[in-house]
């Protein structure tokens, strides 16, 4: 694995109380030097909290005195920890500012291995774009790649599981796109199918009923725009947010299209959305076969479709793993023990496997 070259500066030393080695130590594996003391603050993390969080994921031990950080352990562990402080350093200096997801996601490359792969893609720059409110880059090998679909393929699937980055980035493209008047309008829609929950009827307005089936877009939205100017895009209809069941019948010419949470689509709702897209427009699907919510017996339309497109011109099929999770790392732990324990129960009872049953199906 490659290693940044180090950094020279000649500044005031840095306001951090320095992790002294202890006399008799081991000299340190690495050694790094920044040139700008103004960002090791944001570099180190309140506390100290990035460095620990190297630390933890990596095996190694890190000090700082003024601008220089050492890192001591298994040289190719330091070398991995020294990969890790020059790209966040490098995203620094782009102007990006660093949250604990994304520094979770960099130390869980890192970690894997896979840390090359993202440098690679372009590094701390890659696909990077701007909205009004954020300043967004890729985290992810993976989703740097999705990034890049969407600007070249007119119809682009995201598979994978939740906390992924499918729906933020596709939106995000979609803001970007309407921003630079790459495209007229954005539509938003997703199937409006309950998660293992009967809500009944619900009182108000048409948009009043359909607004808590899709919240999770109107969250992007804010995340990109202003309140004001997402409220005003709404109003003239520069942005429209609407069930699946609005889509029927009409051409969506010179618009980015959106559909969210795919997997609840039935065959016939994937192919009738599909056909929607017209002149000058964009689509991106996104979806996790691993939570399908339709009634049992009903195969998903975003598999039927996944098996109907492989292969077909203009189309792109981007999958995500845990690997590419950017929430709180409790949620790829959560993620990666169900599906662990999915595999022991098929490994336990392959018939019922075979037959697309389940153990509570089991009348037994």
């Amino acid at each position: 694995m490659s290693r940044a070259p180090a950094r020279k500066r000649r500044t005031a030393a840095s306001d951090r109380p320095p992790k002294r080695t202890p006399r008799g130590a081991p000299p340190p594996a690495l050694v790094i030097e920044f040139e700008d003391n103004s960002r090791l603050t944001q570099l180190f993390g309140d506390h100290d909290r990035n460095l620990a969080r190297i630390e933890h994921e990596l095996g190694v031990a890190i000090s700082a005195r003024g601008n220089r950080v050492a890192i001591s352990g298994d040289k190719s562990r330091a070398a991995a920890a020294g990969e890790v402080l020059s790209l966040l350093y490098a995203r620094l200096e782009s102007g990006a500012a660093l949250d604990r997801t994304e520094v979770d996601a960099i130390v869980r490359l890192a970690a894997q291995g896979r840390l090359g792969a993202l440098e690679r893609a372009g590094g701390a720059r890659a696909g990077a774009f701007d909205s009004l409110r954020r300043r967004v880059v890729p985290r992810t090998p993976t989703q740097a790649d999705y990034l890049d679909a969407m600007r070249t393929h007119e119809l682009v699937f995201g598979l994978g599981p939740a906390g992924t980055g499918k729906t933020y980035l596709a939106v995000a493209t979609a803001v970007t796109m309407l921003r630079a008047g790459e495209v007229d309008r954005i539509i938003l829609s997703r199937p409006a199918v309950e998660a293992g929950e009967r809500l009944g009827f619900l009182p108000g307005d048409i948009r009043e009923k359909v607004d808590p089936y899709l919240r999770p877009l109107y969250d992007a939205l804010y995340d990109m725009l202003p309140a004001d100017q997402v409220v005003k895009r709404l109003a003239n209809g520069e942005i429209e947010v609407a069930p699946l069941a609005f889509m029927r019948g009409r051409t969506l010419a010179h618009a980015f299209v959106i559909l969210d949470e795919a997997q609840n689509t039935t065959g016939v709702q994937m192919k009738m959305c599909l056909t929607r897209l017209g002149e000058g427009s964009r689509m991106v699907v996104t979806g996790d076969l691993s939570q399908v919510d339709l009634p049992g017996g009903v195969r998903s339309g975003l598999t039927e479709a996944v098996d109907a497109l492989a292969g077909v011109e203009g189309v792109a099929f981007v999958r995500f793993t845990t690997a590419d999770m950017v929430r709180h790392p409790l949620v790829t732990r959560v993620v990666q023990a169900y599906d662990e324990a999915e595999r022991r129960r098929t490994a336990r009872t392959p018939h019922l496997a075979a037959s697309g049953t389940s153990d509570d199906d089991d009348p037994g």
